[in-house]
This record gives C-alpha cells, structure tokens and sequence, in this order.
C-alpha cells in the first residue's frame, strides 16, 4: 500500500474510533447524575455518621457543566475501548507476521480484563480512601471539597490502579517477542517490589499502611505470576530449539 493509501487507512480507523467515542460520551452524559452520586456517597455517609461538616461544592459558574463534560468524554473513552483499541489493532496487523498477530492479541484479551480488575479494585477501595483522608479534618472546622478536584481525583486513582494490573501483561509481551528473559524477571525482584511500593504510596492517598500493603499483596502476586509464566514459557522454548538441533 502507498504512504496515501495508509494515511487514508488511518483517517478511517481514526474517523471510527472518535465516532463510538463521541457515541460513548454522549451516554457518558446521561450516566454523569448516578456516577456523581456515587463517588460523593462516601463524603454523605462519613459527615452523617461523623457528625462532619463535609460537602462537594461547585465553586464557579460553570462549574458542574465543566466537570459534566469532562467525565463525559472519560467515559465516552472508557466505554468505548474495545472498539478503538480494534481499529488500532487492525491499523497495525497488517504488518505484523503471524507470530507477532498472535501476541498482539494476547496482549489486548489480557490487558483489558486486567486494566478492568484495577479499576474494579481502585473503585471498591475508593470510599476507605476517602473516609480516611477526611478523618484529618479538625474538630469544629467544615471541609469544602471541589467537585472538580474530588472527580478528577477519583478517576485519577482508577487510571492509577488500572493502568498498573496491566504491567505483568507488559513483562509477559516481552518475555514473548524475546526482549525480555525469565531469568531477567526474576533477577529484578528486588526492584519490581521496590516500584510496586512506590507505586502503592501514589495509587493510595492515605497515610494507612493497611491501605498500602492491600494495593501491594496482589501486585506482588501478579509479577510472581507472569515471572512463573515467562519461566515456563522460556522452558517450552528451549527444549523446541534443543529438539530442532537434534533433529538436524
């Protein structure tokens, strides 16, 4: 194909994606009442039980239909990922030979329900997030929270967690291709706890260890996962590449 035709492919592929996204923020915006909420339901529970003067606000004008928007097309684009995450797929397969086509698709079969199961994680730990940070708000003082900065925070924590179930998929994709090695993995524990604690101290926004270590235990257990897959995998390698020698 010559580079226009590849551009016109692109356009296509690009003209779809933005379409379902624009379709899935339209219905983002009529799910915007119920996901608000939700995310401020942790902030009316803690105030009613604690007797705590806390509430979402709205600090402009055009506040809450910026905010609106906003979650709008974050949810247009949450929504919608499987169908642009195909088109980019389908942009690049043609170039790939048909062991890469096969690890593409690992990836992303592995990578959503992986990047859901963080998001599922961050969404079920959220209201402990919250509960324990507004437990620092002094006795006889109010906490007037912006809902912008509150949603964005909660979003910001679901990308966070999200994004980091995805890393052992990562590992396995190039242990894969034969960039990375088991022996390499494995190596690195050191390391990989050493990022995955950082990674818990930004993903939880509290000062509880508990919280912390919760977000750690099954990240841990996701790198010893994909470290025993690749170890397997590399074996399985091995012993092919030693039957092809004999055989020759």
């Amino acid at each position: 194909m010559p580079f226009r035709g590849h551009l016109i492919e692109l356009r296509k592929r690009l003209s779809w994606s933005a379409l379902f996204i624009l379709a899935g923020a339209v219905g983002g915006w009529f799910l915007f009442d119920p996901v608000f909420s939700i995310l401020q339901q942790p902030i009316l529970d803690l105030a009613k039980e604690e007797k705590l003067n806390a509430s979402v606000n709205f600090g402009t004008v055009i506040g809450a239909l910026d905010l609106r928007i906003q979650v709008s097309i974050f949810l247009g684009v949450f929504v919608s990922s499987p169908v642009w995450l195909y088109q980019l797929w389908a942009f690049i397969t043609p170039a790939l030979k048909r062991r890469e086509k096969k690890f593409t698709l690992f990836f992303l079969f592995t990578a959503v329900p992986m990047f859901l199961a963080g998001c599922a994680m961050a969404w079920v730990s959220f209201p402990t997030f919250v509960r324990t940070l507004l437990g620092f708000t002094p006795e006889g003082s109010a906490n007037v929270i912006s809902a912008s900065e509150y949603v964005l925070f909660a979003l910001r924590i679901l990308l966070v967690f999200g994004i980091t179930f995805v890393m052992p998929v990562v590992l396995l994709l190039l242990n894969f291709i034969g960039v990375l090695s088991a022996k390499s993995i494995i190596k690195s524990w050191r390391i990989a706890v050493l990022v995955i604690a950082l990674v818990a101290a930004l993903a939880t926004p509290t000062a509880d260890p508990m919280s912390m270590l919760l977000v750690m235990v099954p990240l841990i257990l996701l790198y010893l996962v994909s470290a025993v897959i690749a170890l397997l995998h590399d074996r399985i390698k091995s012993k092919r590449a030693a039957q092809t020698e004999s055989a020759d």
